[in-house]
């Protein structure tokens, strides 16, 4: 009987520990809490890049019976006063904004204020159609020392720390022309000055890498366009300055254009992370 209850213990037992073997072999480890970037909050940063543009500056007259110039004279000081200014130079500045994270998609408001440094400047000489060998000098100069923008981002997440996004909205800049006309038929002159703020457009795509602790790259192509500026004078002497000629009105303009590619680094204020299984 002894031997019988001996035996059927070790079967108990060794069904047991084939069990326990069987739980051990089947047991997965619960998984461990992992970590994502999220792109909500607020960031500021700064950016460095170039900008390249231009801007055609204007200068006009009219003829009138009782002016200073011949009718021939006008159309020649019209066509040597559509001017071309080209300008490129070292941009930089700082950043704000604030993203929302909507799933894969991201909604943003950005703004920035950059040292913009666009300046040029044209000069063109043509001899009077009625007048020759005398004539006359058109000269004028455009700058803008610097720009800010406001904008709208959309955006993608290629991957959770990958942006791909468009923006676009206004752009701001003080724009300043100087113009002046002189001749050698009588040592004319004429001169005049715009400063505007222009409030434009801009548009461009970019791409942002968040890399860890609310950091991120970005590089970026924006198109600015400031559109024109205008004034008009009535300040034509002639004869060495002896002789007023307000009736000979003069129209100057200037539009400015730019294109800018830049790179910067963001960072995110609040949390960076989000949990997820």
């Amino acid at each position: 009987m002894k031997k019988f209850l001996l035996a059927v213990a070790a079967v108990v037992l060794g069904s047991a520990s084939v069990q326990a073997a069987d739980l051990a072999a089947n047991y997965t480890k619960a998984p461990m809490m992992a970590t994502a970037y999220n792109w909500t909050g607020f960031y500021v940063g700064g950016n460095v890049g170039g900008q390249w543009g231009s801007a055609d500056p204007t200068t006009s007259t009219i003829w009138t019976p009782t002016g200073y110039f011949d009718a021939s004279s006008v159309p020649a000081i019209n066509t040597v006063g559509a001017q071309r200014v080209n300008s490129s130079s070292v941009t930089g500045g700082f950043t704000a904004g604030y993203n929302w994270q909507v799933n894969h998609a991201l909604l943003g408001l950005e703004g920035d204020i950059n040292y913009f440094g666009f300046k040029g400047s044209a000069s063109g000489s043509a001899l009077y159609p009625c007048c020759a060998p005398t004539g006359f000098t058109v000269s004028s100069s455009v700058s803008a020392d610097w720009l800010a923008t406001i904008r709208g981002r959309i955006g993608f997440l290629a991957a959770p720390t990958w942006l791909l996004y468009a923006t676009g909205g206004a752009a701001i800049a003080e724009v300043k022309g100087n113009f002046n006309f002189t001749d050698t038929f009588s040592a004319a002159s004429e001169s005049a000055a715009i400063r505007d703020t222009r409030l434009g457009w801009t548009a461009g795509v970019g791409t942002e890498y968040a890399f860890g602790g609310g950091w991120s790259l970005k590089a970026e192509y924006l198109y600015v366009d400031l559109g024109r500026a205008s004034a008009t004078s009535t300040n034509l002497t002639s004869f060495a300055g002896g002789t007023a000629n307000p009736s000979n009105v003069y129209t100057h303009s200037v539009d400015l254009k730019s294109n800018i590619v830049r790179v910067g680094v963001n960072y995110k204020f609040g949390g960076p992370v989000v949990a997820r299984y």
